[in-house]
């Protein structure tokens, strides 16, 4: 009984005249556009694509020295004349790369000048002892003040002809062998050399003050340094190395 009062209750709806049979309800038709789609694609390709190269390249990287310091010709270069960069690694370019730089400390020189900021390359070095081309080596055995205190290798230095102890002019001055000496001495002998060796002699000896000093100079100005050592007439003066 109940079920059928139920039954009968539903009965008594009337379907609206939207709900009539056969009838739906109008949409609005969607305009395609297939030329923005295919675009959006290709956005999203090139900007996987340009990931993937920044991610490849990022893997592809070396780390290498840089020169901080200039270095001249002859010179073995040192932990502090140089820095660590990151460079994009190419087999066609023979980078000195960072864990060979010890090495290259021990057993390589610089071929010619190099500079601050240079990338080392391996063609930049010599396994090679001995002078440089064009290069001379001359030894001075220097007096107090004649040279500066914490001179050492691989300084940079000016040399001046200057008197002896007791004040005279140079000999060599007075004959004229050096167009740079001037007759009361001060005369620029070397513009710029590089320190290959400085030591202090053993305390026993009676000079204790004096430093053996050996600078790589050019050619050029070998003779009339030697000229200047021989007489005690040269003094060193440390530069900046640029």
């Amino acid at each position: 009984m109940k079920v059928q009062e139920r039954t009968g209750a539903g009965n008594h709806r009337v379907p609206s005249p939207a709900q009539s049979a056969g009838e739906r309800l109008p949409t609005v038709a969607r305009e395609r556009k297939p030329a923005l789609a295919a675009l959006a694609v290709l956005l999203i390709l090139v900007g996987a694509l340009g990931a993937t190269v920044l991610v490849l390249r990022a893997g592809n990287r070396v780390e290498v020295a840089k020169l901080t310091h200039n270095v001249e010709a002859g010179q073995a270069i040192t932990s502090s004349d140089v820095t660590s960069v990151m460079v994009a690694n190419d087999n066609s370019i023979n980078y000195i790369k960072w864990d060979q730089l010890g090495t290259v400390e021990k057993t390589l020189t610089a071929r010619s000048a190099l500079y601050s900021g240079s990338l080392l390359v391996g063609e930049m070095f010599t396994g090679e002892k001995g002078t440089p081309a064009g290069k001379a080596v001359v030894g001075l055995s220097l007096k107090d003040g004649q040279y500066p205190v914490g001179i050492k290798a691989g300084d940079t230095v000016t040399v001046y002809r200057v008197g002896d102890r007791s004040g005279s002019s140079s000999s060599g001055s007075q004959s004229g062998s050096s167009s740079n000496s001037g007759s009361s001495g001060g005369g620029i002998i070397v513009n710029r050399a590089t320190v290959s060796q400085a030591d202090k002699p053993n305390d026993s000896t009676i000079s204790s003050g004096n430093l053996a000093v050996t600078l790589l100079v050019d050619n050029a100005d070998a003779a009339a340094l030697s000229q200047a050592a021989s007489a005690g007439e040269a003094a060193v003066v440390t530069v900046a190395s640029h």
